[in-house]
């Protein structure tokens, strides 16, 4: 059997919506890095951007299981000797209520170049709003 090579050029990709309200925030992810991958499709490769575009809203509204909110801590550091900054998700979701679906996304695509441009394909809002409704998104129901 030949393999199946898809050049970029005819590859044709949809826009998918998901709403994150009363949703688990992991399983929101998982789907996200699923459909950006290019994985619900038949051919499906590891090293090609074959997936599609995908819209999140209302992404401060996800819910995550057990004490997360409390016990759930983002780190970052500044760089300069004793910056090490740590932020419980519930404070995390007031300050930026987009960044924690971002990073969870961010964590289940590929690290490196190809991770970088799939996750440009992503657009996330805390709200029930978005700005693309001229793409015509399809719901996705999991």
């Amino acid at each position: 059997m030949k393999t199946i090579f898809v050049k970029p050029q005819s590859v044709v990709k949809k826009w998918y919506l998901i709403d994150a309200e009363g949703k688990t925030l992991g399983r929101v992810a998982a789907e996200a890095a699923k459909i950006l991958r290019g994985k619900n499709k038949a051919e499906y490769v590891p090293h090609q951007d074959l997936g599609d575009y995908v819209i999140i809203i209302n992404a401060a509204k996800a819910s995550v299981t057990g004490n997360k909110m409390e016990d759930k801590i983002y780190y970052r550091h500044s760089m300069y000797p004793g910056g090490l900054k740590a932020e419980s998700l519930e404070k995390m979701l007031q300050r930026k209520p987009t960044y924690p679906m971002e990073h969870a996304i961010k964590g289940m695509l590929p690290h490196g170049k190809l991770g970088k441009r799939l996750f440009t394909n992503v657009k996330i809002y805390a709200g029930p709003e978005h700005p693309h409704q001229a793409q015509q998104p399809i719901a996705v129901e999991f």
